[in-house]
This record gives C-alpha cells, sequence and structure tokens, in this order.
C-alpha cells in the first residue's frame, strides 16, 4: 500500500468525517452508557470540563448547602442563575433562539421542564439512579427526572379544630360543621383538577360546587398568607397549604397542625441537561447527584419531599398523586376556567 499522503483527497476527507462521527458517538454513549465503569468514566470526562452552568428556580437560600457538597466531592464548579421557573424557561428559549449555547443543566419547575422536553431542547438520559426513584417522578421519555415534591396538605388550627374531628375524606368536608370554616389559595387550579380527575371530572367538580354552595371556601391569595390565617385561627381549616409550612409553625410553638386527604397532590420539579450543554459530562454528573441519596438527604433536611424511594420522608404511607404536566400544559386554559368558575365566583 501507498504511504497516506498519496490516497486521493476525497478519501482522506471521508476518514476524518467517519473520525469525528465515531468521537461524537463515543461521547454520546455517556448519556446512555450503564457500564460498570460509567461513573469512573463520567468522572473523568466531567473534571476535563471542569465547569458547568444550572439555571434553576430553587430557593436562593437552599442552593448553598445543595450545591457545595458537590463541588467539594468533585471538584468542580457549578455557575448558577437563579430566578422564577417561568424566567428560567424563557431565558433557556431566548438564548437558544440567539444561539447562545451557555446553560448545562436546568432544575425547575416539572411543567417548564416538560414545555422544554416538548421543544427538543433537553437529552435523553439514562441513569443508575432512576431505578431508586418513587413512580411517577421519570417521564417514559427520559429527558428529566423529578427531584423534590411540593406536597399540597390540609392544615388545620389545633386549638379550635379537635384532631379526632377532621374530616376523614374530601365528602366528609360536606358536613355543616365545615361551614365558614374552609379556606383555599386563590392559585391552585393543579391541585383542583388533580382532585377533581381523582374523583372522575363530572362527580368532581359537582362535589366542589356542592362545598362552596353548602359551607362557603374563603379564597385568599399566598400559600404562607393563607398558613399565617390559620394559625391565627381566622381560617380554622386550608385545604391547600405546602406541607413544609404548618410543620415549620407547629415547630415554632404555633396552634396549626396538618393532615392530607386522599390523594394528596404534589406539584413537581426536577431536572434536565441541555442538548447543546458546552459541558455535558458535568451536566451529567450534576443530574445524578441530585438524584442521590446524598443530595435527596439534604433535600429532606430542608423540608422538601424527595423522590428517592431509598430517603424515606416525614409523608412516607400518604398516597401521593403527582400533577401531569401534560395535562397542566394541554388543559390550563380549561382548568383555570372551572377553578375561577366554580371555587372563586360560585356562591
Amino acid at each position: 500500500m501507498g504511504s497516506i499522503d498519496k490516497l486521493p483527497r476525497w478519501i482522506l476527507i471521508v476518514a476524518a468525517l467517519a473520525l469525528v462521527a465515531r468521537a461524537y458517538a463515543e461521547d454520546a454513549t455517556l448519556w446512555g452508557y450503564e457500564g460498570p465503569d460509567r461513573t469512573q468514566k463520567l468522572l473523568e470526562a466531567a473534571k476535563k470540563e471542569g465547569t458547568l452552568t444550572l439555571y434553576t428556580s430553587i430557593s436562593q437560600k437552599d442552593l448553598p448547602p445543595l450545591i457545595a457538597p458537590f463541588e467539594q466531592k468533585y471538584g468542580i464548579k457549578v455557575r448558577v442563575w437563579r430566578s422564577s421557573s417561568e424566567n428560567v424557561l424563557h431565558r433557556t428559549v431566548t438564548e437558544a433562539a440567539a444561539k447562545r449555547f451557555e446553560v448545562d443543566a436546568i432544575h425547575s419547575t416539572a411543567i417548564e421542564l416538560e414545555s422544554l422536553y416538548r421543544e427538543k431542547f433537553l437529552q435523553p438520559i439514562h441513569s443508575p439512579f432512576h431505578k431508586e426513584l418513587i413512580p411517577g417522578a421519570l417521564p417514559a421519555h427520559r429527558q428529566w427526572a423529578a427531584t423534590l415534591l411540593a406536597v399540597w396538605v390540609q392544615a388545620y388550627n389545633s386549638g379550635k379544630i379537635k384532631k379526632e374531628d377532621l374530616p376523614k375524606t374530601f365528602e366528609d368536608l360536606l358536613h355543616p360543621k365545615w361551614k365558614g370554616a374552609l379556606g383555599i389559595e386563590s392559585a391552585v387550579p393543579d391541585w383542583y383538577s388533580t382532585v377533581v380527575l381523582s374523583m372522575g371530572e363530572e362527580k368532581g367538580i359537582n362535589f366542589f360546587r356542592e362545598l362552596v354552595k353548602r359551607n362557603g371556601i374563603s379564597v385568599r391569595k399566598g400559600h404562607s398568607l393563607l398558613n399565617n390565617l390559620v394559625v391565627a385561627g381566622e381560617v380554622p381549616l386550608a385545604l391547600t397549604v405546602y406541607n413544609y409550612m404548618p410543620e415549620t409553625s407547629k415547630k415554632s410553638g404555633a396552634q396549626i397542625d396538618w393532615f392530607a386527604l386522599d390523594p394528596a397532590v404534589a406539584r413537581a420539579s426536577g431536572i434536565g441537561v441541555v442538548k447543546r450543554a458546552p459541558h455535558p459530562n458535568a451536566a451529567l454528573l450534576f443530574y445524578d447527584y441530585m438524584l442521590s441519596v446524598e443530595a435527596q438527604t439534604i433535600l429532606l433536611s430542608m423540608n422538601y419531599v424527595p423522590t428517592s424511594s431509598k430517603v424515606p420522608s416525614q409523608l412516607g404511607g400518604l398516597n401521593i398523586k403527582m400533577v401531569d404536566p401534560a395535562v397542566a400544559l394541554d388543559q390550563s386554559d380549561k382548568w383555570s376556567k372551572s377553578f375561577e368558575d366554580v371555587i372563586k365566583q360560585s356562591k
């Protein structure tokens, strides 16, 4: 055979393209690679990148205790841009439209992540931590995974209501003793639709119409406000308060406690990796970390409800039903209007 410089130019070009394609294929195998040396290969590749950029809607105060252990353990710097879930979605889409690919991983609500999946922004992932997640935490497309749940529970003033007198089912709320005692947050169509659909749509809507007609529901703006009104006794029983709020107030000595009617509805937040991530391996390592027992335990310590089945939460044993992000996206107008008509305007 002749030397390589005697080969036709087109053959050299094809060979070069094949090598590039092979390199990309080898890199891409990390997304779905499940071999016994996955962690080692991923860590080596991530360390070469040295950093990642995270866009997130996680509370600012919770970011340092969550991110510092990752940085210390792996020596990889996490650059964070934090804002509301809507702003995270908007910035990601706007930058992509301008062909600015700066973000690597996104942690936001399930609805925003599902929107990014539909717009083909996210990368399908195989992770060994997927098998440890609770049911419903991983969509079939595997382009994001839930890391934590915000669970709506029912909170009551323990000075005005005895524990033994609490309702056992939603239907129990129709009893006359709850007349004038009920409150709800003003913007919870996702909670409302999930409860209604669990009852059967027609039956569920009729139930809430009857509940408002018989006993009334005081509509208040803000979950924290509603929680505080329960503490003050102005709203003896709130239907929609995030689980950590009454628990925190109770620990501080307030006359408040909580329980959960079946189903307990949860809104998920999760993590995804962007397809055009400039630091894909570091992003994938952070993705794994957020689903690991280490990070899930940290989330639990901050009163979040973890999605790992290996980290028992304070809500263990409850029948938790997650808001379906597809329903929330596709039927948003329908359920917002129904909530407005049935809960906020019915007399």
